[in-house]
């Protein structure tokens, strides 16, 4: 018999199942984890730099690429901590619009959680059910912003326009029939709330497929069940937030505890976890989507009932309509400075955060009364989970990492900065 040497071990940074560009270096004897000691960096953009480079208003994009799964969730915590400054209220209708898309943008996430965990430890079909239906949420981002990724949409004020009464059609191509396109089309007749009401009814059914293929899959449960497990007291010394910390049982959610927007009006509950392992972290995102299914309906039931404005009504903060803009000197001047030299935001400081989907994303921002922030630093719940990544490993074999690093959901954007 061959003696079984200890050994290190390069994870990454070019791995499938490394989210992103990680290095692991990993101390092992035989195939059981002594030391995981994450590498981080790769990917780093100077993200908080730049945006003290910048106008207040040519940031928001940037937060879009932090963690680039969450997107409009970032651009909230970033324009929040701009109007706590500013001491501006959003209108009523713009909050319901902000929360509607924050939660949109938690089923998005948790789809690619799920579908890329699964893909992770070996379950393809589950891949391509959840991207079935990332897909016609995208079209959601496309319909508000014009483009399915990094939207800019929300504002200082409130948000970019209100919902568009009509959603982008399929057309006919080489690849698709006119028969196709019209079976495609049938849920886009309506506005952009009908399409999303639409969705909130064939969602349910949906998770009950991943759950079937899943929740009791024998091989799944063998992946996950008591791996990485985290009791309570240690998550919270951690800095967890967001399912990592409600998979080990502690029931801290911002959008009950400390609510913000319209949060406090809605109803829904909060999944918590009772081992602390990936198992109860999968079913708490699992039930997350639910909980945020029964969100994003209420608000467009509130939305159709209740017309307004969507931004506040002061030009320190809002640009001329494209009309007045192409009718009338004053507002091109306006149009113009606005969007190169941005607005001055009165000295301050403050910390914003909100319950993104992958924890507490909070922006701490410190302004000089200048048009720049004089400085902007990211709380990111991916950087402090993936912090715990060598303690959650300790123990477990080399297979167990992939399982480790896909239940804590990270994102380099976020991680690097």
């Amino acid at each position: 018999m061959p003696e079984i040497h200890n050994l290190t071990l390069n994870f990454g940074p070019q791995h499938p199942a490394a989210h992103g560009v990680l290095r692991l270096v990993l101390e092992m004897d035989g195939e059981v984890i002594q030391k995981a000691d994450p590498h981080i960096g790769l990917l780093h953009r100077a993200t908080e730099k730049l945006a003290e480079s910048k106008p207040f208003n040519q940031s928001i994009g940037y937060m879009d690429r932090l963690d680039y799964v969450s997107m409009m969730c970032n651009e909230h915590a970033y324009v929040t901590a701009i109007e706590r400054l500013l001491g501006f209220t959003p209108p009523l209708r713009a909050q319901y619009i902000r929360v509607m898309f924050d939660e949109i943008t938690r089923i998005l996430n948790h789809l690619m959680f799920l579908g890329a965990h699964g893909l992770d430890i070996g379950a393809m079909t589950v891949f391509l059910f959840c991207f079935r239906e990332r897909e016609d949420l995208m079209d959601c981002y496309e319909a508000v912003s014009g483009t399915r990724m990094h939207a800019t949409y929300y504002r200082p004020g409130g948000v970019y326009r209100d919902l568009p009464e009509v959603m982008p059609k399929y057309q006919p191509s080489r690849f698709r029939t006119q028969h196709e396109v019209d079976r495609l089309n049938q849920a886009r007749a309506g506005s952009l709330l009908d399409f999303i009401d639409a969705f909130t009814r064939k969602f349910p059914g949906c998770v009950d497929e991943y759950e079937t293929l899943l929740t009791d899959n024998r091989i799944w449960k063998q992946r996950t069940v008591n791996i990485g497990v985290v009791s309570p007291e240690r998550a919270l010394q951690l800095g967890f937030s967001g399912p990592m910390l409600r998979g080990s049982g502690v029931a801290w959610d911002l959008r009950k505890k400390q609510p913000y927007e319209v949060y406090d009006q809605l109803d829904f509950d909060i999944p918590v976890g009772v081992n602390g392992d990936c198992y109860d972290r999968y079913l708490v995102r699992v039930a997350e989507m639910r909980q945020s299914n029964r969100i994003v309906k209420q608000c467009v039931d509130w939305l159709r009932a209740n017309p307004g404005p969507v931004m506040v009504d002061e030009r320190k903060v809002r640009p001329p309509s494209r009309e007045q803009m192409k009718d009338k000197m004053e507002s091109l001047i306006h149009h113009f400075k606005f969007f190169t030299e941005g607005y001055c935001v009165p000295e301050g400081e403050t910390y914003a955060a909100v319950e993104a989907p992958k924890g507490e994303f909070g922006v701490y921002l410190i302004s000089d009364g200048a048009n720049k922030p004089y400085r902007v630093k990211c709380r990111a719940p991916s950087f402090v989970h993936l912090s715990s990544l060598g303690e959650m490993a300790e123990g477990h074999m080399l297979a167990d990492v992939v399982a480790v690093i896909g239940t804590q959901d990270i994102v380099f954007g976020e991680v690097d900065r």
